[in-house]
């Protein structure tokens, strides 16, 4: 998969440098990935969620929310949103997820 963006991600967890193990490893399980459904993505991350036309990760211990739209037929993961809970819990974030 290519996951787009990776500077969205440098630039939350350098506001919150202990997402910065998570959101690496996030990113490099993603890159290697070639899932062409949600069932296939649900086996390496069985938390995640599908809201809208968004896919949501659990990061770092449920601590952080990664807010993506996934194309499996392009075989793309577009960066919307990095989230702390708090954050997340406020639900702003979901007019962007259709």
């Amino acid at each position: 998969m290519n996951v787009i963006a990776k500077p969205t991600l440098k630039a939350f967890w350098e506001k919150h440098a202990d997402a910065e193990g998570p959101l690496a490893n996030w990113f490099k399980r993603c890159r290697k990935a070639k899932w062409r459904n949600l069932d296939e993505l649900q086996t390496d991350y069985p938390h995640a969620d599908v809201v809208g036309e968004c896919t949501v990760f659990n990061v770092g211990g449920n601590k952080y929310r990664v807010i993506t739209k996934v194309r499996y037929a392009t075989q793309e993961i577009y960066v919307k949103h990095i989230l702390t809970h708090a954050e997340y819990s406020k639900e702003r974030w979901k007019s962007s997820c259709g």
